[in-house]
């Protein structure tokens, strides 16, 4: 099945639009037009409900039996038509926004949001993509053994910026815990040193609310990156407009809010027991006595669009990938080591060391 796209064009040009990092603008690369996302997604919505009706079914195949599809593979790969030049491109049944690769146009899906929950709220990007590349060679910067493949300029150019899906939890907890508190004593004589341990029991409990919870609703990214770049503002959230999407990758959530739930919980029950270990002052040591009582009440549960930076590298059949915060800068990533560079390195210093060497020998013996 082809569907049609959505590609923000230029009321003024024809150029395709994208949306601005750190602005709530969308800009012309061409002319320098300047539109407001609001506006600009009112002026396009009829575009939008036009390309979901009008979306025909072809032909995935040729009629031989051997060069079908099997409905699996259909069911994982999605065709759609690009507004602006008509190429047909291929992509994962959960992508919401793309780019073409033929005429390099921003392309929304619009069929893509059928049958799911519109986000509530986005963070637009911040970061630019000179940020992100700023970032990933400082990521890289020192790290001799690095593959070449890596550090090779095109290649740092292929970070991608992709909205990801996340879910927002809002709920109250009342918790109560008790902690082993240890405090030592010293006492020194002129044979020995004493060191007196006194132990304390500290009972704490206490209510408190979170907000904005976060879980990433995408299976296919990693959920202990997504937590390593954290934090969000989350104050920044502005209500949802697919105008943010233009000329970026997005994603549609395939963890939905009550898949996630789990995950929630155990993040709230950590953030809560950690709170109560703080008031534990004064001590030297601390420690959580047994198990913790909390009885959590949820409270609302948004749907939002967070931005992120992503390039991910194959090595030696492994992926390696970096990431970074679009709004806050923050980065993580893996990276695997050259084996032949771990082999050649050592070798250097002894080639300097050899003739230093043979001249001190030297002149020891004279």
């Amino acid at each position: 099945m082809a569907e049609t796209t959505v590609s923000y064009q230029c009321p003024n040009c024809g150029a395709p639009l994208s949306f601005h990092p750190g602005d709530a603008r969308v800009v012309c690369a061409h002319c320098h037009t300047e539109l407001d996302a609001a506006a600009l997604e009112e002026r396009y919505r009829a575009q939008e409900e036009a390309a979901a009706k009008t979306a025909e079914e072809k032909e995935a195949a040729a009629n031989a039996p051997d060069a079908q599809w099997s409905e699996e593979e259909r069911a994982a790969m999605q065709v759609q038509t690009c507004s602006a030049c008509g190429a047909e491109l291929v992509s994962d049944a959960n992508t919401m926004a793309t780019s073409c690769a033929y005429c390099g146009s921003p392309n929304l899906l619009p069929r893509r949001f059928d049958g799911m929950l519109r986000p509530a709220v986005i963070i637009p990007f911040k970061k630019t993509k000179e940020d992100a590349v700023a970032a990933l060679k400082k990521f890289y910067q020192g790290r001799w053994l690095l593959p070449d493949a890596f550090k090779d300029a095109n290649r740092i150019k292929e970070i991608q910026s992709m909205y990801v899906p996340f879910w927002l939890f809002d709920a109250d907890v009342s918790a109560s815990a008790t902690f082993r508190a240890e405090t030592d004593y010293v006492t020194e004589t002129s044979d020995e040193t004493i060191t007196e341990t006194r132990i304390y029991s500290c009972h704490r409990s206490g209510t408190m609310s979170f907000h904005a919870v976060p879980a990433d609703g995408s299976r296919c990214m990693d959920d202990n990156y997504m937590e390593s770049i954290e934090p969000f503002d989350f104050s920044a959230l502005i209500p949802f407009s697919p105008a943010y999407l233009a000329g970026h990758l997005a994603d549609k959530y395939d963890v939905d809010a009550k898949a996630s739930a789990p995950r929630i919980d155990r993040r709230v029950r950590t953030s809560a027991v950690s709170i109560l270990a703080d008031t534990v002052k004064g001590y030297h040591r601390r420690s959580l006595d047994g198990n913790a009582q909390i009885a959590k009440r949820d409270g609302a549960v948004r749907y939002a669009m967070v931005p992120v930076w992503i390039l991910t590298t194959r090595y030696e059949n492994q992926p390696y990938t970096f990431m970074m915060n679009g709004q806050t800068g923050k980065v993580v990533g893996s990276l695997p080591i050259d084996r032949r560079k771990a082999l050649r390195y050592p070798l250097i210093p002894a080639l300097i060391a050899l003739p230093l060497l043979y001249y001190a020998i030297k002149y020891i013996i004279g």
